[in-house]
C-alpha cells in the first residue's frame, strides 16, 4: 500500500494537505474544549445556589428538630421552619437541575464545534486521498505483473501529443505487443499517477 507519490512534487502536496487536516481537527478540538469550558462557566451559579440552598436546609432542619422537642408546643413552632427547609431543599434541586442543564448543553455544543467542520472537510478530503491509495496499489499490481493493461489505460486517458512522443503508432504497438513501448506507455501512465516503476 503507497500512501504517497514517488513524484517529489505530488508527495509534497499530499503530506501538506494530510498535515494540514490534522491541524485543522487539532484547532478544532482545541476550540470545541475552550467552547466546552466557557459553557460550563454558565452553571457555576447554579452550582452556587444549590451549594447554599443545601446549607440552609440543613440549618432550618437543625432548628426544626431543636424546636420541635419543646414539650407542648414544639410540632407547632417546628412546622414553618421544616417548610423553610424543603423550600431551601427545591431550590437547590432547582440549581443542580440548572448545572446538569448546562454541562449538557457545553459538551453538545463543544462536540458540533469539532464535528461539523472536522467532518465537512474530512467528507472531501479523505476520500480523496483513499483514492489515491487505491489507484496507487492496482497501478502498482498491474505494473508490476502485467504492464499492458496500464499502458492500454495510457492509451484511452493520455493526451496525443504524449502518445506521439512514446511511438509514433502506440495502438499498433500495443496490439503487436511491442515491450519497449508498452513499458513507456505503462510508465506515462503511472508517472500520470504520480508513481514510478
Amino acid at each position: 500500500m503507497r500512501l504517497y507519490a514517488a513524484a517529489p512534487a505530488r508527495c509534497v502536496r499530499q503530506v501538506l494537505g494530510d498535515l494540514l487536516l490534522l491541524g485543522w481537527i487539532a484547532g478544532w478540538a482545541w476550540a470545541g474544549r475552550e467552547l466546552y469550558e466557557a459553557t460550563l462557566e454558565l452553571g457555576r451559579p447554579g452550582r452556587a445556589t444549590a451549594s447554599a440552598a443545601d446549607q440552609m436546609a440543613g440549618q432550618f432542619h437543625d432548628v426544626e428538630s431543636r424546636i420541635g422537642s419543646i414539650p407542648g408546643v414544639g410540632d407547632d413552632l417546628a412546622a414553618p421552619f421544616s417548610g423553610a427547609a424543603a423550600a431551601a431543599e427545591n431550590l437547590a434541586a432547582a440549581g443542580r437541575s440548572q448545572a446538569e442543564t448546562v454541562a449538557d448543553i457545553a459538551l453538545l455544543a463543544g462536540i458540533a464545534v469539532f464535528l461539523v467542520p472536522v467532518l465537512l472537510v474530512a467528507v472531501l478530503y479523505v476520500p480523496l486521498r483513499a483514492r489515491f491509495v487505491r489507484r496507487a496499489g492496482a497501478a502498482r499490481r498491474f505494473a508490476d505483473a502485467d504492464p499492458a493493461l496500464l499502458a492500454l489505460r495510457a492509451l484511452t486517458n493520455q493526451p496525443l501529443r504524449a502518445l506521439t512522443k512514446v511511438s509514433d503508432d502506440p495502438v499498433g504497438a500495443w496490439r503487436d505487443g511491442d515491450p519497449a513501448v508498452v513499458r513507456r506507455l505503462a510508465d506515462l501512465e503511472l508517472r500520470d499517477l504520480g508513481l514510478r516503476r
